[in-house]
């Protein structure tokens, strides 16, 4: 009996999965709608499968802390992670995450049936495009984000949804000093030469879609 772990904090995401997965034949589908839960479920029901979106809490990445922390719990289980975000910098942070897979949330059911299949199988999934894209970060030594740090990173994405310096280190629980020394150096990496140039390019360099980390899970 197959069972599949749906981790997305949209209820209407979470009930479409459900019935494509079940009408697929999967016998169990689980649900979580936070980080927390879906690891507690993680553990404790040990499913065959995970599907995991990125943006939990807040139009985060905080999905991307969870597919760390689920490969660490366990080096087996296939992760797919299913997202909004096309950027290849992204996809390709999941897969060092520890994701076997990831499609975006704009594919067909077919799509997402025929990646769940493949990871559940054991096989690597991603789309032509993206994938292509994602091979070529390797040589292209200049590509945006290609040399942020993770905490360059949820810096970045909490700029995109316009949080100025007290509110970004208030929501990762770090010094404003250390927000503004994060700031300068992401200004000398992107080649921007003033904060309102810095904030134009996160948007830029994460889509129209607000990108960012909570940088503070505690998963007990």
């Amino acid at each position: 009996m197959t069972c599949a772990l749906v981790i997305d904090d949209h209820p209407i995401v979470l009930q479409g999965c459900r019935r494509l997965l079940e009408d697929a034949g999967v016998e169990r589908v689980l649900e979580a709608s936070t980080v927390l839960a879906g690891y507690r479920l993680f553990r404790r029901e040990k499913p065959d499968v995970v599907i995991v979106d990125l943006a939990l809490q807040g139009n985060g990445l905080s999905g991307l802390v969870l597919v760390r922390r689920l490969r660490m719990q366990d080096a087996r289980t296939p992760i797919l992670v299913f997202s909004m975000h096309g950027d290849p910098v992204i996809a390709s942070r999941a897969l060092e995450a520890g994701a076997n897979g990831y499609v975006l949330k704009d594919t067909s059911s077919g799509a997402l049936l025929e990646a769940f299949e493949r990871v559940r199988r054991g096989q690597p999934y991603m789309s032509h495009d993206l994938a292509l894209q994602v091979a070529m970060l390797g040589s292209r030594k200049t590509a945006p984000l290609a040399d942020i740090t993770p905490r360059e990173l949820q810096t970045l994405s909490l700029l995109a949804e316009g949080k100025d310096y007290t509110h970004i280190a208030d929501e990762l629980g770090i010094s404003y000093k250390t927000v503004a020394n994060t700031c300068s150096a992401l200004k000398a990496k992107l080649g921007a030469t003033s904060l309102p140039e810095l904030v134009r390019c996160s948007i830029q360099y994460l889509s129209t879609s607000p990108v960012g980390t909570t940088g503070r899970l505690r998963l007990m």
